[in-house]
């Protein structure tokens, strides 16, 4: 068994380390050209690959949390509750940083200003992780694996309620009309929120946060099933039927509740985590019991620090907007005069995203070597 479990590790730290791979490059597409479809989000209803990066990273923290959950077993429960509540609290606080840095702002001319505290987005990528996990984490403590399963369909039916309640008459489901954004606005404020297509609108709003616990979940009971099924073709067939299950669902939902990553609809939780369950067995398959060596270190290296490698992304694509020249930020001259005189067109966008990528993962590489792992 515990070799089992050493291998499930290897697959998910390769699991986790290319949703962070796909994070990066997704989030640094360069400039002089329209990206490919796939590496942008969906304009409103539908998924690209680049909305199947955000969820599949919540499935493999819940997939995570299998094991730490055993060792919280051990734990005083007053233990428990502080370091689920530490963990969330430093990643609401470093996300909400990320959103307020670099704390000035300024232009091709000289002017320099303070970025108004008061006026920083408060929900966004890593806020998001933070809540999902809290949730999850209170959820999987006090409920058996069948209890998780009855809360996650209840939850999902629960946000379909309310959007469709609170939402517009006729038109619940829009980018102005939804219940997401009334509520956001109502509670955060609109110098708070995301600016979307010039609406104010967060596509990581405060109500669609609660079917984003389901993917969370969903990692965790595909977790424990590995766990307590072992590496056997049974139970890989049995997971795999899950996702195509899974799949299948969020395909027929969407005809009611369209998939939609910013809205987080229901029917998007579902499709998203039929597609990891697959992937993930997939990888199992290939790992596990084929010993299959192509490309595990590469993306291992970005599952084994995944929070430093995306906050280090983060802190250097503010390096990329700062002017070269009256006119002229280094993306675009970057771009410009290298990665579009190389490839023109949406391949020199992506050749871009590829190489910005390579640059954060030699430094997860320099802390592999070191066996340095940040962890909150």
């Amino acid at each position: 068994m515990n070799g089992a479990a050493n291998k499930r590790f290897t697959t998910l730290d390769v699991f986790r380390g290319i949703t962070v791979f796909l994070m990066i490059v997704v989030n640094t597409q360069g400039s002089g050209a329209v990206p490919y479809p796939q590496m942008m989000h969906a304009d409103w209803h539908g998924c690209t690959l680049t909305d199947l990066v955000f969820p599949s990273f919540l499935f493999a923290v819940g997939n995570a949390m299998v094991f730490a959950n055993k060792k919280f077993k051990a734990l005083p429960a007053k233990t428990v509750w502080y370091k689920i509540t530490k963990r969330t609290v430093l990643l609401f606080i470093i996300g909400f940083l990320l959103a307020w840095y670099p704390f000035i702002g300024w232009n091709g001319q000289g002017d320099v200003w303070w970025k108004p505290f008061a006026e920083t987005r408060i929900m966004a990528v890593l806020q998001r992780i933070a809540l999902a996990y809290f949730f999850a984490a209170v959820i999987i403590k006090y409920l058996s694996e069948k209890n998780i399963l009855i809360a996650s369909v209840i939850l999902l039916l629960l946000y379909w309620l309310l959007l469709y309640v609170f939402g517009d008459a006729g038109t619940p489901y829009t980018i102005e009309g939804n219940a997401v954004r009334k509520l956001d606005l109502l509670i955060l404020g609109e110098q708070n929120m995301y600016k979307e297509r010039g609406i104010t609108f967060d596509p990581e709003g405060l109500l669609s946060t609660i079917p984003s616990v389901v993917n969370v979940l969903a990692g965790y009971l595909a977790g424990a099933f590995l766990l307590r099924e072992g590496t056997t073709y049974k139970g890989l067939a049995k997971l795999l039927t899950a996702g195509f299950l899974l799949l299948f669902a969020g395909i027929c939902w969407n005809q009611f509740f369209p998939l939609n990553k910013k809205l987080w609809t229901s029917s998007y939780v579902c499709y998203t985590t039929g597609i990891d369950v697959i992937f993930i067995s997939f990888l199992l398959y290939a790992i596990e019991f084929k010993q299959w060596k192509l490309g595990v270190y590469f993306f291992s290296v970005f599952g084994k620090n995944p929070l430093f490698i995306y906050v280090l992304s983060n802190l250097l694509g503010v390096l990329l907007i700062l002017y070269v020249s009256k006119d002229v930020i280094v993306i675009d001259w970057l771009n410009q005069h290298v990665f579009q005189a190389i490839a023109p067109g949406p391949a020199g966008c992506l050749l871009f995203a590829l190489f910005f990528t390579c640059i954060c993962w030699l430094t997860g590489w320099l802390m592999d070597k070191k066996k340095i792992y940040v962890r909150l």
